[in-house]
């Protein structure tokens, strides 16, 4: 689960505009659980976005039509969880410029994982998918708002508050160690 901002800062959070600036796409239902957590810290750093289901396999059309539409809508990121075969990820990035950020999903039809890893990560040269970790939607987000943040001073300094907000924590959970005895000498 990502580490929330302080009430201060989140409150510092201008309210978006209507637009939505991030897709996020996976191929099932089952996808959901997992992608929502970059919704949430998407919402939380005050960036819009839409949320939906694209199968590469059982609604391919309507894969080329997102991808393809994507940027006239106004989108200029794109996270595509993928699990099993994963080609959610790979299929969009060809049919768009757009930065996709793939998500391999550990669903129960694969392999640990490793198969929506390796799919995601081997994409030929010219089309790419920024990989994050196994079930890893949280940094999906965050680099998600990093490529934001390159043209927006305010997404800037959301990601220092949520930096300085994930010290904190090692901060105070290192405090709480030592009260109970550990020594991190």
């Amino acid at each position: 689960m990502p580490t929330t901002l302080p009430a201060a800062a989140a409150a510092d959070v201008p309210a978006p505009h209507d637009t939505p600036l991030v897709g996020i796409i996976m191929g099932s239902q089952s996808d959901l659980k997992i992608m929502s957590v970059a919704a949430e810290l998407l919402q939380q750093f005050g960036i819009t976005y839409e949320i939906t289901l694209v199968s590469a396999h059982r609604t391919p059309h309507r894969l080329v039509e997102y991808a393809e539409t994507a940027r006239k809508r106004g989108l200029r990121v794109i996270i595509a969880g993928g699990g099993g075969a994963a080609h959610l990820p790979g299929m969009v990035a060809s049919f768009t410029t757009l930065p996709v950020i793939g998500v391999p999903i550990n669903s129960t039809t694969s392999f640990h994982g490793l198969d929506s890893i390796l799919s995601m990560l081997q994409m030929p040269a010219g089309v790419p998918v920024a990989t994050v970790a196994l079930d890893g939607a949280s940094n999906a987000a965050v680099l998600a708002t990093q490529i934001l943040a390159l043209g927006n001073a305010r997404l800037a300094d959301v990601l220092e508050k949520y930096r300085t907000s994930l010290k904190d924590k090692v901060m105070r959970t290192i405090e709480e160690l030592r009260k109970g005895g550990f020594n991190d000498d």
